[in-house]
């Protein structure tokens, strides 16, 4: 079977150090040769968000390579989702288990070396060594190089999604000649970073990108996780652009000529998993009666003031193996109640909350606070759970994944961009299939493993999205995680900067265009 797809023409899958005080009046406004130089306030870089630093190998790394102008993938996705081409001109299958991908030849590292199949060829197969993600999802089983600008790559089993992964953030390709030194790496990008901590990464313009002139000479990253501060930044001039403003800061800068809020759909979900090894959330009835008890739309309308969109499953219905496709239980505090009793957990003290066998149904709550929606979420069900005898203990900690991994938690909430390849495959094969990476929980069914399989070897765009509203539904009917909403992406600049917009993949925030006037 000879399966062919140009780059061009066909998507696989397509749906859906600078102080703070320092850096408000570097723009050289008025001075057309001084330094232009750019600060960014964000919630979505630091330990919370397992990005530190700017190797696209170590875990979630890549999304600052990709997010912060250092890195780029062979393929990317425009704003409908559909793969581009990027550092690759195009890709062809030559069969079920090969294809091959032209690279282009005009593409230099950070470092001076050129890009071509060779170093593309190290940079991948350094990656399937290292990352915890990308063997499975990509199947590699072996690469060769056909000229200075081809790969051929070779798949252990059909892998039709191989373009959509190779373009999530971990397939930046790098120069694996220059070693990682203090967090640093040498990409392609339009800026390299001079210094990276926990809490901020400091970049200049590459002289040398291949994708034309870069606007900016300094850029600098802070991650601020304090809402608060992160407002106040903004309207004092110390930054320049924000992304994850608390909600109640929106007013602040609407219909203000000031400033410019930019919006985005995505498919950002926040999701809560239930730990299978807890005695009480063995019962489903426990587990659905905990999803009929949070009330998302309150969580949305009241807390996010309208910024997000209640969801049902992972995926938004922007996608055609969306919210649409699926069903789930709605809120239901009384229906909650009798499930609850049909299992025996009843309150017989008086004191608002179920015992059963002398045990309360108390739940410990784990989540973190470097996305401003989980501690609002934990707070909204807190008290929605209450009302129906279930006490929630919160933990909102930076310390949340090592909890997790380690089993100290019944509820783990987080915040997770269920499709950023635009298909489906990622989530499943990250956090539901069984001894999925990040199936920390013991969530494990049989049929949803199968279809995995099925999924992973179909090449029909529309069989990959019936099959995947199979999945979401698997899990549903398992009341195995619950899903709250989705993210309504907002970016806030100052009025006069340009080429920053939030993406549906929550990726390509800098770029070479980002400029202020």
């Amino acid at each position: 079977m000879k399966l062919k797809s140009k780059m061009l023409t066909v998507g696989l899958i397509a749906s859906a150090v600078v102080p703070l005080a320092a850096c408000g009046n570097g723009s050289g406004q008025g001075n057309s040769t001084a330094e232009k130089t750019f600060v960014y306030g964000t919630t979505g870089y630091g330990k919370d968000m397992l990005n530190v630093g700017t190797n696209p190998h170590d875990g979630y790394t890549g999304w600052s390579t990709l997010r912060y102008g250092i890195g780029e993938t062979l393929f990317k996705y425009d704003d409908s989702m559909q793969i581009q081409p990027w550092l690759a001109k195009s890709y062809e299958f030559i069969d079920n288990t090969h294809v091959k991908i032209q690279l282009r030849d005009d593409v230099t590292f950070s470092s001076g070396r050129k890009m071509d199949a060779t170093a593309v060829k190290q940079c991948l197969d350094d990656l399937i060594k290292v990352n915890d993600r990308a063997p499975s999802d990509l199947k590699i089983a072996n690469i060769t190089t056909d000229g200075d600008y081809t790969v051929i790559i070779e798949t252990s089993e059909p892998t039709p999604a191989i373009i959509n992964f190779l373009s999530d953030p971990y397939g930046c390709i790098i120069d694996m000649n220059v070693p990682e030194k203090d967090m640093i790496v040498a990409g392609t990008g339009p800026f390299i970073a001079t210094s990276v901590s926990d809490t901020q990464i400091d970049l200049v313009k590459n002289p040398n990108y291949w994708g034309g002139d870069v606007k900016l000479d300094k850029l600098t990253v802070k991650g601020i996780v304090d809402g608060t501060t992160l407002t106040n930044a903004l309207q004092n001039g110390e930054i320049d652009a924000t992304y994850g403003l608390p909600y109640a800061s929106y007013s602040l800068f609407e219909n203000n000529s000031d400033y410019k809020i930019s919006y985005a759909e995505t498919s950002r979900q926040f999701f809560g998993k239930f730990n299978y090894n807890t005695a009480a959330l063995k019962d489903q009835n426990v587990r659905k009666a905990i999803s009929m008890g949070i009330d998302k739309e309150g969580f949305v309308n009241t807390l996010l003031n309208g910024h997000g969109a209640v969801s049902k499953g992972p995926f938004p219905a922007a996608l055609s193996f969306g919210d649409n496709t699926v069903n789930t239980v709605s809120y239901d505090p009384e229906g909650a109640k009798a499930l609850l009793e049909q299992s025996g957990w009843v309150d017989t003290d008086g004191d608002g909350i179920r015992e059963k066998d002398g045990q309360k149904l108390s739940l410990r709550w784990v989540t973190y606070p470097g996305r401003q929606e989980l501690p609002l979420l934990a707070e909204s069900a807190q008290a929605s759970l209450k009302n129906i005898g279930v006490d929630i203990q919160v933990n909102s900690t930076q310390d949340h994944k090592s909890l997790w991994k380690s089993g100290q938690y019944d509820i783990y909430v987080s915040a997770m961009v269920t499709a950023p390849t635009g298909d489906p495959e990622y989530f499943f094969n990250t956090h539901a299939v069984t001894g999925a990476p990040s199936n920390y929980e013991g969530y494990s069914n049989a049929k949803l493993d199968e279809l995995a399989k099925t999924l992973h070897s179909t090449f029909d765009t529309a069989e990959r999205g019936k099959i995947a509203t199979q999945m979401s539904q698997i899990i549903l009917d398992d009341n195995a995680y619950f899903f709250a909403s989705h993210l309504k992406m907002g970016i806030v600049t100052k009025s006069g900067v340009t080429g920053l917009e939030p993406h549906p993949c929550d990726y390509y925030e800098v770029t070479a265009d980002l400029d202020k006037n």
